[in-house]
C-alpha cells in the first residue's frame, strides 16, 4: 500500500468481496459504523471514483483509496440535495426554479452543480444527463458518472426503469378515481405543445392517473408514465380539464402555491452496471397537501 497526495491509503483487492467488509478488513477491523461514517463522508473511491454504497462489489485486482478524513468538499445548494451516488451514477432531487441541463452556454443548471461537486471532491468525471424535469417541477434525477453507465442509461431507458411516478396539485375536484389519456403531442412554431385523439404527427402520449384526494378546488393526483414526452403530464391533465396549478403555460391561472405544483416523487430502476434494482422515493412536498387524503 502507499499515501497518495490526498491522503488517501491505496489497497488492492486480493479476493472478491464487497466495499464494507472490505473497508473493515483494510483498516484493522474497525466497526461497521466507522466504515459506514467513512464512506459517507467521501472517504472512499473505487478506481478514482468516489463510492458510497456499503454493497459494492470488489473484483481481484481493484484498487480501493480509503481516508479517514472527511472530503471537504460536499454537495450543497438550496437547488439540489445528494441522494445517492457510488462509481457510475448520481441521484439528486432537484428544487423548482433550476433546468436538469443548460439551454445555452455556461448557463446554471442541475448539470454544472454536480460537475463543480465532482471536481471539488476530487473525482475524474463529470455528469452525463440521461433525462430530464422541466425548470419548475422538483424531483428525482439520476446522472451518469460514466460514459458506459451513460450509454446503457440511454439506450435501454424504457426497461432499466420500472418505476417512476409524479405527484400533483390539479384545479379543480375530479370525480374519476382513475384513468389513462391516450393522446399524440406535437409542438408549434412557438414550441406550445398540442394533443390531439388522431395522429397529428406527433407522437404518441400514454399517462396514467390515479386520485389520491380531492376537496371543493383542488385534487391530488399520482400519475405515471408509458411513455416520456415533453409536457406530456401538463398537457395530458390540460386535457381533462384539471390542468395542474400553478402551469402559466397549460393551466387556467388557479396558483394556490405559487408554484408548478408538479413532483417526481419515485424513481425505480436497474442499476446500469451491477443490475441492482434500486429504489428511490422522496415525501409529497407538504404544501401540495391542501386537500384532504384517504387514510
Amino acid at each position: 500500500m502507499r499515501h497518495n497526495k490526498q491522503e488517501y491509503t491505496t489497497f488492492t483487492v486480493r479476493t472478491a468481496t464487497t466495499l464494507l467488509p472490505f473497508i473493515m478488513q483494510a483498516l484493522g477491523g474497525i466497526s461497521r459504523t466507522r466504515a459506514k461514517a467513512i464512506m459517507q463522508g467521501g472517504g472512499c473511491r473505487v478506481g478514482r471514483s468516489q463510492v458510497t454504497q456499503f454493497d459494492y462489489e470488489l473484483r481481484p485486482g481493484d484498487r480501493v483509496e480509503i481516508s479517514k478524513h472527511k472530503r471537504k468538499a460536499t454537495l450543497s445548494s438550496r437547488f439540489l440535495r445528494l441522494v445517492y451516488e457510488d462509481a457510475q451514477i448520481i441521484v439528486v432531487e432537484k428544487a423548482i426554479g433550476i433546468l436538469s441541463m443548460a439551454s445555452a452556454h455556461h448557463q446554471f443548471c442541475v448539470k454544472t452543480l454536480l460537475d463543480t461537486y465532482l471536481r471539488r471532491s476530487g473525482q475524474r468525471c463529470t455528469a452525463h444527463v440521461v433525462h430530464r424535469l422541466d425548470r419548475d417541477t422538483s424531483g428525482l434525477l439520476v446522472y451518469a458518472k460514466t460514459r458506459e453507465a451513460e450509454q446503457i442509461l440511454e439506450n435501454n431507458w424504457h426497461d432499466i426503469v420500472t418505476d417512476r411516478r409524479y405527484v400533483a396539485l390539479v384545479s379543480g375536484r375530479m370525480t374519476q378515481k382513475s384513468g389513462t389519456v391516450r393522446s399524440y403531442l406535437k409542438d408549434n412554431k412557438q414550441y406550445f405543445t398540442f394533443s390531439s385523439e388522431e395522429d397529428n404527427g406527433g407522437k404518441l402520449a400514454i399517462t396514467h392517473f390515479r386520485l389520491l384526494g380531492a376537496g371543493d378546488k383542488h385534487s391530488l393526483v399520482e400519475l405515471s408514465l408509458e411513455t416520456g414526452r415533453k409536457n406530456q403530464i401538463r398537457v395530458h391533465m390540460q386535457d381533462l380539464g384539471h390542468p395542474v396549478c400553478g402551469d402559466i403555460k397549460y393551466g387556467n391561472g388557479d396558483d394556490p402555491i405559487g408554484r408548478l405544483a408538479l413532483h417526481a416523487f419515485r424513481l425505480h430502476f436497474y442499476h446500469p452496471i451491477t443490475g441492482e434494482h434500486l429504489k428511490f422515493e422522496t415525501p409529497v412536498p407538504a404544501n401540495f397537501n391542501i386537500v384532504r387524503q384517504p387514510s
